[in-house]
């Protein structure tokens, strides 16, 4: 059997390690002309780095990345509303990780041309359709470094993991539209800087609608590390107009993102230095989309943004695809049948991460601090005042145990 899976990234390149581990073939087809180390930080759950540790990834992980030690939430003047050990430091059996998108993504393409081969993974090709019969499934390609060449591939199964304007979801979906928008732009951006607080720690101010979040994504060295922020505001009315373009590579001035970033305070960091220190400023519009009734068509199916594509709340958009790409390659090694697999794969699946969704939208865990603000809009003496430690704590942990990384402490 051979698997298509269109889509280098997280999702699609751990599905490719997943089905090689469990000795199916598998091929990624990917659209841009090489996988580079493009994006900034994120961060990934231990639910999701226990499965690529069992791939044998921890150790290159440590090299890119960091552990995670401490969360903390903070209103947008830096009132503190709650603070948690995260990862090993919670009693999770695996740590967090905070870690440059693209580093992350490096590891998982380095590591399927290592296991592989080089011919596993064919860039330059961007998916345009596909048909399909009782045996298999043909996938059409186009040329996108000439815009006139195609190819086309054979397998008996194609997965689209390609990502949140996903050719297969459009396909089975047609009216489906633009992405669900709010009005929030999110601007990215890093820095060299000087170790804040421990080095292992990620804070977040303010809610949905004007929120930074701050956190290192490299280990330290000389006593400085790559310090990764996102500020995030609703800037439009999403009724009347349509969300901006999305990628990873749209930049945005220095001068259009300081008014913004001045809007928040975090103890111990001259925020507004940061930003005047880091390099490409980088514009994404926080959207997401309504999850389906169906992933899978029969031999065709969506993993990771494609099936399932999250506000970035919770840490959870690239565990929630490495959950998927675990599942996905499990039933396709126990099923008799590819399409019984694919059907058991979606079962299991959209519903849990059709929760996650629905729950990122309210804010997620952060949504602690959307509440904390709404009480309290101007500073106050005591938190516990402001709303008791067992809301706040139901806030947290709830989503905790929802999304699936509880410690046994908080299920």
């Amino acid at each position: 059997m051979t698997v298509l899976i269109a889509g280098a990234g997280i999702g699609g390149l751990t599905t490719a390690l997943m089905l090689h581990e469990r000795g199916v073939k598998a091929m990624v087809v990917e659209q841009a002309h090489e996988v580079r180390e493009v994006g900034v930080g994120i961060n990934t759950l231990p639910h999701s780095i226990a499965e690529l540790a069992k791939l044998g990834l921890l150790e290159r992980l440590d090299e890119v990345g960091l552990r995670t030690r401490e969360l903390r939430y903070l209103t947008r003047i830096g009132q503190e509303v709650w603070r948690e050990p995260r990862g090993l430091h919670a009693g999770h059996e695996y740590p967090q990780f905070s870690i440059h998108r693209g580093r992350l993504q490096k590891v998982l393409f380095d590591a399927v041309v290592e296991r592989m081969g080089p011919e596993a993974v064919l860039t330059g090709l961007r998916l345009s359709g596909f048909i399909q019969d009782e045996a298999g499934v043909t996938a059409h390609f186009v040329n996108t470094v000439d815009g006139l060449s195609s190819r086309t591939i054979r397998g008996e199964v194609l997965i689209c993991a390609d990502g949140i304007h996903s050719v297969g979801r459009r396909r089975f979906y047609p009216d489906e539209g633009v992405p669900s928008w709010a009005g929030v732009v999110m601007w990215r951006g890093a820095a060299e800087w000087p170790v804040w607080e421990d080095g292992e720690t990620m804070a977040i101010a303010g809610g949905l609608g004007a929120k930074l979040v701050l956190y290192p994504i490299a280990p330290a060295k000389d006593g400085r590390q790559l310090m990764n922020w996102v500020v995030n505001v609703r800037i439009a009315d999403a009724s009347v107009s349509p969300p901006p373009p999305e990628s990873w590579s749209k930049q945005a001035s220095l001068a259009k993102v300081l008014p913004y970033a001045r809007r928040f305070h975090v103890p111990g960091m001259d925020l507004e230095a940061l930003v005047r220190a880091s390099g490409p400023i980088f514009e994404y519009p926080m959207a997401d989309r309504d999850p389906l009734p169906r992933w899978t068509h029969g031999r065709v199916t969506l993993l990771g943004d494609a099936a399932h594509p999250m506000y970035p709340v919770g840490s959870n958009g690239a565990a929630q695809a490495i959950l998927d790409a675990r599942c996905l390659a499990d039933e396709m090694a126990a099923a008799e049948h590819p399409r019984e697999a694919l059907y058991r794969y979606e079962q299991d699946r959209l519903p849990k991460t059709a929760e996650v969704v629905r729950t990122n939208r309210i804010g997620g865990p952060e949504r602690v601090i959307d509440e904390v603000e709404k009480l309290s809009p101007r500073r106050f003496e005591n938190v516990d005042d402001v709303l008791g430690y067992e809301d706040r704590k139901a806030i947290v942990k709830g989503y905790a145990k929802m999304a699936g990384f509880a410690t046994k402490q908080d299920a």
